[in-house]
């Protein structure tokens, strides 16, 4: 069984788990660790708990000590250059006119190093920039350059549900997300609606991406034709998780429309599935076409190439030929 508590770097929103060993620690108590960078300055956010070994996907972070007073001090100056750094840095990208924002400054521990974070729409070239702010600083610089979720996972925050961002607290990477599962799951296509902090899609979206297209494969689509207690009318809409649909029903006096569980009705036609299977149809039938085209483009390559090495193969033949003739003809 490990002994683990969950701390916060400096610098960081998210946690991560460490080895508390024969440490007394609890909330809110600082730290020494060593990671990536060296060693960092951190808070235990999460008391001790212990896990068994074989359940740790990750290994854990190691505690050095117990932050001492010094610690403190020594962390407090860390902030105050971080900060001065970061403005001149600022300055410094702007006098050299590169299209790049910088988000953050960060000192290691042991001041080994500084390292910025910056965000830009593509690749930048700041080899001029890391010369400049080296004989400024007199340390070894990086800059890394981040996306817009992991400035959002950086700086942490709320997202619309209220807890805490996905990217800051569990998220580890991203998968990607298309505006095709805010259609599968019925959302409104507000972009204020469905981005999130760094507004890009919610990778929310991901988390129940699954369970909707199973939904939809087995519930019935809009205008599909049912029948219920010997009455048959329309599906106006669907909805997925709650497994209902609204039905309308053109009686004698005037349309009705009622709720009704999917378990209740008889679907008799339902023209949604068969543009589904139409469209698995086409898309096989696409990818035959793709598959047929490649192996027919293999194929003249390979001619071509035949070709080429028979026109070389002719072209040694013929200089062989002339080499020989002036032989022949002093023999003669």
């Amino acid at each position: 069984m490990n002994n683990l508590v969950s701390v916060q770097l400096h610098g960081q929103a998210r946690y991560y788990q460490a080895g508390a060993g024969d440490l007394i620690l609890k909330q809110g108590d600082a730290v020494i660790v060593e990671d990536e960078q060296g060693t960092a300055f951190a808070y235990v956010m999460v008391p001790p708990y212990k896990i068994d070994t074989g359940i740790l996907k990750h290994e854990p972070m190691k505690i050095l000590r117990q932050a001492t007073a010094e610690d403190f001090s020594h962390f407090e100056d860390n902030c105050r250059q971080e900060t001065e750094a970061l403005k001149i840095a600022k300055e410094r990208v702007e006098h050299h006119g590169l299209e790049m924002h910088l988000i953050s400054a960060y000192y290691p521990f042991d001041n080994h190093k500084l390292l910025f974070y910056f965000t830009a729409d593509g690749r930048i070239d700041f080899r001029e920039l890391v010369r400049d702010l080296a004989s400024i600083f007199h340390t070894r610089i990086e800059l890394r350059q981040i996306g817009v979720r992991d400035e959002a996972g950086m700086i942490g925050g709320l997202g619309v549900c209220g807890r805490e961002l996905c990217c800051s607290s569990f998220l580890k990477s991203f998968l990607p997300v298309s505006i095709r599962m805010a259609k599968d799951q019925n959302l409104s296509m507000n972009p204020a609606k469905i981005s999130g902090a760094c507004g890009r899609l919610l990778c929310c979206l991901n988390y129940e991406q699954e369970a909707y297209l199973n939904a939809a494969q087995r519930l019935p689509g809009k205008n599909a034709k049912i029948r219920y207690q010997g009455e048959i009318g329309i599906i106006e809409s669907v909805n997925l998780l709650k497994e209902t649909v609204q039905v309308k029903f053109d009686r004698e006096d005037e349309p009705v429309i009622l709720q009704l569980k999917v378990v209740e009705i008889d679907v008799i036609s339902d023209p949604s599935k068969k543009k589904q299977e139409a469209n698995k149809k086409k898309s096989k039938v696409k990818s035959f076409r793709s598959r047929q085209s490649k192996s027919l483009d293999k194929k003249d390559k390979l001619k071509l190439r035949l070709g080429k090495k028979d026109k070389k193969i002719l072209g040694k033949k013929i200089k062989l030929s002339k080499r020989n003739k002036p032989e022949s003809t002093a023999n003669t």
